[in-house]
């Protein structure tokens, strides 16, 4: 099996004492590709090492809201230098978080939509957090993109049908995760069942987000596959046909290469 985390956190220091073998277990799982976004302008150096010292690991860059007390109105035109330079395949982890009290709606949407244009002038596509935003964050990509100048993922998606179908019409994915195996998640379970599958991309936002069987824990790339039996239920579908669909899609949209 060929399966793509298409958002995951590896180096985050919580895999530090273990990250060799937290790729091991993930490449013997099927996982043999991974997204892995930035945060902060200050931990993208270190994402870069991460992502060399492994195959089937691809940064992206990116500035996340939650972070705001560590950004800087500088760090916009350092990730324009630094995506000129790396020339990754996606900028992100961006966005808006509208959960996290204290995070400065207007503060949020510059940095949001400063990462949005460089997305639209360089052509990646963005990976995009959007919690408790979705309307927002809709609304910044229309903006900025147009009907279908960007394009990209809302990864974690936890909004409505018909959300999903706005994103949809502006060629934006859905990413789904550990929320979906938890059976109160009846909203989102619904929506994954009938959804068209050319828009899922599976990931783990490891190492939180943990799915169902391992609630509270550390959660990995490896625990992909306990993603994609879900969904594979939900649809009554092979979860063969469905990791050959969502890689498909991931290639598709982040360029990746093919698996070593």
């Amino acid at each position: 099996m060929d399966l793509v985390d298409s958002h995951c956190h590896l180096d985050a220091a919580e895999f530090d004492g273990d990250r060799t073998s937290v790729i091991e277990r993930a490449r013997a799982a099927g996982v043999r590709r991974q997204l892995v976004p930035a945060v902060t302008a200050a931990s993208w150096p270190k994402l870069r090492e991460v992502c060399r010292a492994s195959p089937g690991l691809f940064p992206a860059y990116g500035l996340h809201p939650t972070f705001l007390a560590e950004h800087r109105p500088a760090d916009l035109d350092a990730l324009g230098e630094w995506i000129e330079r790396e020339r990754p395949l996606a900028i992100g982890e961006c966005g808006l978080d509208y959960f996290v009290e204290g995070l400065d709606p207007q503060e949020q949407a510059r940095y949001f939509d400063g990462q949005l244009k460089l997305a639209r002038d360089t052509g990646l596509p963005v990976i995009v957090h959007a919690r408790r935003a979705v309307d927002a964050v809709t609304a910044s990509i229309r903006r900025i993109g147009g009907e279908r100048g960007l394009r990209g993922v809302v990864h974690s998606f936890s909004g409505s049908p018909e959300q999903a179908r706005q994103l949809w019409k502006l060629g934006f994915m859905l990413g789904l995760g550990g929320p979906l195996t938890y059976e109160r998640a009846q909203r989102l379970r619904r929506l994954v069942a009938s959804m068209p599958l050319e828009f899922l991309l599976l990931e783990t936002d490891a190492p939180d987000q943990p799915d169902a069987g391992i609630r509270g824990q550390r959660n990995e790339p490896a625990r992909l596959l306990r993603v994609l039996e879900t969904v594979a239920g939900l649809r009554g579908q092979a979860p063969e046909d469905i990791a050959a669909a969502t890689s498909a899609n991931a290639e598709r949209l982040f360029g990746l290469p093919a698996a070593a």
